[in-house]
């Protein structure tokens, strides 16, 4: 596995863990296997920001529909920042009304509410919709792609260019899986209030009523979005996620034959994520070690914190059999900066021949030194103490 975004101190998950933004480390844990007739596949962990399982993920691919993502979250951060509201009108130009492909079947010089297109772009996929939101927002819809071009680079999506709004055939319009999942994970964050819209499964516009084409939404326990794609270049793609008993799970395919493998290979993938494997938190009572002695402080004691979240996704199997192992000092010297080091906590997974995996113990506090006089007293109590210790 590999750590998504976690900037804090954590080693040796699964397998080539790392920060989003590093080159990989170590071997860790082996996960159990899995296949996928994806050409490109991620499997995150959000619990975690763990990725379980990966397949070309960083590999280029183009991402035909799952581009309108982007298009969305350029959106949503707009309605977020009071730039433009949900009942703003966008006027639907010919150029938007000609657009083929998947639609939502707009009007010529319509007049439509931001939210109607928002839901044409994603129940509906619609190009004409997308390119109508575009240009609503924007100059024009080159302009508009230039602002996702703009979010991918703040997002730090190093293998994306986009050079539209559909995701419609374009050399220089790519993406890779990794990008895709990173895209999606803050999306669902960011804008948690327009999340709903992907789990709409039905919408109507002008009198036609289309279904949402994410299939995951009517088979998939815990399914509420993202986005399917399909190009002959690219082959069948989903961005999908779910979530269940509080854990969710965000997975990116593509390069399927048909929209019946997406579906099969998309909800195969889901379901082993969540079937074999599952979130350790290191028990609470073990949170009991929560301070150390300070030497000529102005307190006795520096209290502990843990340096990441103590949350860790492991084989479902292998939890019962985990151990944790405390390394603290007995003391440390004044004065203690908050968040220094202090010790570690190990999690050891006895029958995995792997790596550890640990977490920094960090002060909670600053401790400063002792002032003169508590160094004073300290220092005969500490002379007496070895003349008759």
């Amino acid at each position: 596995m590999r750590q998504f975004n976690l900037t804090t101190m954590r080693k040796g998950l699964f397998g080539l863990l790392t920060s989003i933004m590093l080159v990989g480390s170590a071997c860790a844990y082996a996960a159990p296997q899995f296949e996928t007739e994806a050409d490109q596949a991620i499997l995150v962990d959000l619990a975690t920001d763990t990725i379980v399982y990966e397949k070309n993920a960083r590999d280029k691919m183009y991402p035909s529909s799952m581009s309108k993502v982007m298009t969305m979250f350029v959106i949503f951060d707009k309605l977020k920042a009071g730039e433009v509201t949900l009942n703003d009108k966008v006027s639907i130009s010919e150029k938007a009304w000609r657009m083929g492909g998947s639609k939502t079947f707009v009007g010529l010089g319509e007049e439509i509410p931001l939210e109607d297109l928002i839901r044409g772009v994603i129940v509906q996929s619609g190009n004409d919709a997308s390119v109508a939101i575009a240009e609503g927002v924007s100059a024009d819809e080159e302009f508009f792609a230039q602002e996702m071009n703009d979010t991918a680079e703040q997002l730090g999506m190093v293998g994306s260019h986009f050079k539209n709004a559909t995701g419609m055939p374009d050399a220089d319009h790519y993406s890779t899986a990794y990008d895709l999942a990173l895209l999606a994970k803050t999306m669902i964050y960011k804008f948690p209030e327009f999340y709903h819209y992907w789990s709409e499964t039905e919408y109507t516009h002008n009198n036609i009523r289309q279904p949402n084409r994410n299939p995951l939404l009517y088979k998939t326990k815990g399914a509420d979005g993202l986005k399917t794609g399909h190009t002959d270049a690219g082959g069948y793609g989903l961005i999908g996620s779910a979530e269940r008993d509080g854990r969710r799970l965000l997975i990116v395919v593509n390069g399927l034959k048909s929209t019946k493998q997406r579906e099969a290979e998309s909800s195969k993938l889901l379901e082993w994520g969540f079937r074999e494997f599952d979130v350790l938190t290191i028990p609470e009572k073990e949170e009991t070690v929560k301070e150390v002695k300070v030497l000529i402080g102005s307190k006795n004691v520096v209290k502990l914190a843990y340096g990441a979240d103590p949350k860790f996704t492991v084989p479902r199997l292998s939890i019962k059999k985990a151990k944790f192992e405390f390394s603290v000092p007995d003391e440390v010297p004044a004065p203690v900066k908050k968040g220094q080091k202090i010790g570690s906590v190990k999690m050891i997974l006895p029958d995995a021949n792997a790596d550890q995996i640990e977490i920094d113990l960090v002060a909670a506090e600053d401790v400063d030194k002792a002032g003169w006089f508590k160094r004073f007293f300290l220092a005969i109590g500490r002379f007496f103490a070895s003349i008759f210790g």
